[in-house]
This record gives structure tokens, C-alpha cells and sequence, in this order.
């Protein structure tokens, strides 16, 4: 008896600390003052996204990212971070026992009701959210001030803007070739004006016939895509989704495509994480789509 009454002495305790912890943010939450210089250690930092570690790698933070979440896998050394989430739900006394100096959380991938918790208690929080090539060079700025790289940031995000310049400029004037671009199999589902992939097809000159859906991510059916005059699919695939399969074009031979064996596969991952990477997979991608192009046009 006296040893259950110990016990549960002991386990009341834990949860009065752990309540007191969540309901007082001035007792959690560090001191928004730490400021970095010369004298001043660097801050530590949770990052809440693959896109937001790799970025933060880019401008010379990396070592100083303390926990991350699921699927952060990108340098290599980025494997070897505590995860604390993933984006369903965020483990938030991990985040309290860590004690960062800047949470960086991904407004639209990270679940809204933790975020605003971790704000309650006192933590800064800072928000990523690309949408375009040229907001990936404005955040890489961002986050190199407010890691203490301010100078490496700068020359990142200035030679990333003049390699999509160049890419750009080489693709400008090509003729435009009809594609359809899978995003996912089951159900088949394409993308729209306003969606992140849409930018590429428009840098590679890739005419997409469902660019003015109202939906970004639209799903389709094959009847919708047999009308059109597809001569290039791309169907992105990505080594984290293991239990996905790629929709069977070889059923459709009818596909332009499809009969002429028009159907590239590049790295989902590199493709549609919004880093510096997605610029090398985006001149590949435009590489890969000049060569069906310039088959094409051959045989006219």
C-alpha cells in the first residue's frame, strides 16, 4: 500500500509540472532577447520542414537546427536530427524541453492548433511559406538574418536568382508542347494555375490543358485527359512514397504520348520541395522536356 501511495504521489507530480509547463508561458518560453553577433551565441533553432532545414543548411545554419520532423532527410546530415513531429501533430513538451531561440514553422504543413500553442507559450515563432522561385530567395535572406549568416544568405539567394534567370532565358522562345503533369495516381489528379509545379511547366514552356481549372490540385478523369493532345507526360515520383504507384499510361496507347513513349520521371522530392534543389530539378526538368520537344519537331 505504501508503495502504491508512492507511486502515485509520483505520477501526480509529473502531470502538475507538465500542466504548470503548458499553462505558463513565462515560465517555458526563453527570453525573445537573444540576439546574435560576435559575443552572442547563435541561436538555436527547430525547424518544422524538410524545405526549412535544407534551406537552412544552404545558408550556413544547419548545425544549429536542434529537432525537426518527419522526413527531413535532406543534406545528408540532416537524417541524424531529432524529429519531434510530423504534420499532424507536434510533440510539444519535446519543444519545451529543447528550449529553441526561433521555432521556423511551415504556415500550411504544420498543424495550425500546435503552432498557435507554441505562440501562447512564448516561443518566436516564424513562418515559411513559398509559393514561387523568387520567395525561396527572399526566405534563404530571411532565415540567414535571423540564423546570424546574413552575408552567405545574400550570395545564396543572388546566384539562385541568376541561375533561374539563365534557365529562364534559355526556354523563353521555345515552341510550347502539350504535357500532362500526374501529381498523384489514385485518384489521377493534375495541377492548375497557382500551384507550385504549374511554374515549371511555364519555365519549360510546357503547355499544360488544365492550367485554368479553378482548383490547383485538380483531379481528372481519363476520359478528360484523352481529349486533349497530350504529347508528354511527366509523372514525378518519390522514393518517401513507397506505396505509390504511378497511374498505367500503357492501357491508354491512344495517348500521343503513350504510343511514342513520351513519359519522364523525374525526383518528386527535389522536384516539389521548395529549395535551393528544386532549381536543379528544374533544369532538368526543362532539359528533359527540350529533348521531347526537339523529337518532336523533327518529325514534322
Amino acid at each position: 500500500m505504501i508503495l502504491f501511495k508512492a507511486v502515485t504521489v509520483k505520477i501526480s507530480l509529473v502531470i502538475t509540472l507538465a500542466v504548470t509547463l503548458l499553462a505558463s508561458p513565462c515560465l517555458v518560453a526563453k527570453s525573445q532577447e537573444v540576439k546574435h553577433g560576435e559575443n552572442k551565441p547563435l541561436p538555436k533553432i527547430i525547424a518544422l520542414a524538410p524545405h526549412i532545414v535544407e534551406m537552412l543548411y544552404d545558408v550556413g545554419a544547419g548545425a544549429q537546427i536542434i529537432a525537426t520532423t518527419d522526413f527531413a532527410d535532406y543534406p545528408e546530415q540532416a537524417k541524424n536530427i531529432p524529429s519531434i513531429g510530423n504534420y499532424i501533430r507536434l510533440q510539444l513538451e519535446k519543444v519545451i524541453a529543447l528550449q529553441p531561440d526561433l521555432i521556423i514553422a511551415w504556415q500550411s504543413g504544420n498543424p495550425s492548433d500546435d503552432l498557435a500553442r507554441l505562440s501562447q507559450l512564448g516561443f518566436k515563432v516564424v513562418y515559411s511559406e513559398p509559393k514561387t522561385f523568387s520567395d525561396i530567395a527572399k526566405e534563404l535572406r530571411h532565415f540567414a538574418d535571423l540564423s546570424g549568416h546574413s552575408e552567405q544568405g545574400r550570395q545564396v539567394a543572388d546566384e539562385f536568382l541568376k541561375q533561374l534567370g539563365d534557365i529562364q532565358d534559355r526556354y523563353r522562345d521555345k515552341q510550347p508542347i502539350s504535357t500532362f503533369y500526374e501529381l498523384w495516381s489514385r485518384p489521377l489528379t493534375t495541377i492548375a494555375r497557382g500551384s507550385w509545379p504549374q511554374q515549371h511547366l511555364n519555365i519549360c514552356r510546357a503547355e499544360n490543358p488544365f492550367e485554368q481549372v479553378s482548383s490547383p490540385y485538380p483531379q481528372v478523369n481519363i476520359e478528360q485527359v484523352l481529349k486533349t493532345p497530350i504529347r508528354l507526360i511527366i509523372q514525378p515520383l518519390s522514393v518517401n512514397q513507397k506505396d505509390k504507384e504511378g497511374f498505367n499510361w500503357q492501357n491508354w496507347p491512344t495517348i500521343k504520348a503513350v504510343s511514342e513513349n513520351n513519359i519522364i520521371t523525374p525526383d518528386a522530392d527535389a522536384l516539389h520541395r521548395m529549395t535551393r534543389r528544386s532549381l536543379l530539378a528544374l533544369d532538368k526538368l526543362c532539359s528533359d522536356i527540350d529533348k521531347v520537344r526537339r523529337s518532336y519537331l523533327s518529325g514534322i
